[in-house]
């Protein structure tokens, strides 16, 4: 079956234009979509054109080349991350510690599998190792920062690390198998284990 012809004579899009809109950012945004499904190496103008509803044209001129259109996916998804970021809540309460955390990924599931998507690619993609370094410090001084609130004191590289990466891996298991209740059940007791550490003072200094 032919694809009927506009007023014009041009063959109809295969694709209606969907309501994402046509700016750089909805472009990114589809963009971050893309990367979740089917990683890095899938990142096409086209397939972002597809995304989000948008002639090839368009994302050409907004971009210029691939390399520019990943720098652009890479740097949104930082700053994206670092809007939604639920380490950080200013209450130096160990009860409410990463009170977002099990909601990162129902809410925002794409730009999650991005960030994942990123770290695999960046062993592979040594220019995308100052983009990710962005990303992370700014987690990482999140969790350093909440940290030594909750317990007090300066908190050492060493367990604000242990203590992201503890998070970072129920986000990716959240990701991957749902069972949100998990994350909270996990959640929950590190809190515990945070709440501990406030009461008892640092165990290395008495």
């Amino acid at each position: 079956m032919t694809e009927p012809l506009g007023p014009a004579g041009e063959r109809a899009s295969r694709k209606r234009v969907t309501n994402y809109g046509s700016g750089r950012g909805a472009l990114l945004d589809a963009a971050v979509r893309v990367v979740a499904r089917g990683g890095l190496r899938k990142l096409t103008y086209r397939a972002v054109a597809e995304e989000a509803g948008v002639t090839h044209g368009l994302v050409v001129h907004h971009f210029g080349s691939r390399d520019a259109l990943i720098e652009g996916a890479v740097d949104h998804a930082v700053r994206s991350s670092l809007r939604v970021n639920a380490l950080d809540n200013g209450t130096g309460r160990a009860e409410d510690f990463a009170a977002g955390l099990d909601g990162l990924v129902e809410s925002g599931p794409d730009l999650q599998a991005f960030q994942y998507e990123l770290l695999l690619e960046a062993r592979r993609t040594p220019e995308l190792m100052p983009h990710l370094r962005d990303l992370y410090e700014g987690y990482f001084a999140a969790a350093r920062h909440d940290l030594s609130r909750i317990l007090s004191r300066p908190v050492d590289r060493g367990l604000s690390r242990l203590v992201f990466a503890a998070l970072e891996g129920l986000v990716l298991h959240q990701l991957v198998f749902g069972e949100r209740e998990v994350t909270e059940e996990a959640l929950a007791e590190l809190r515990r284990l945070l709440a501990g550490l406030a009461e008892h003072g640092d165990p290395a200094g008495s």
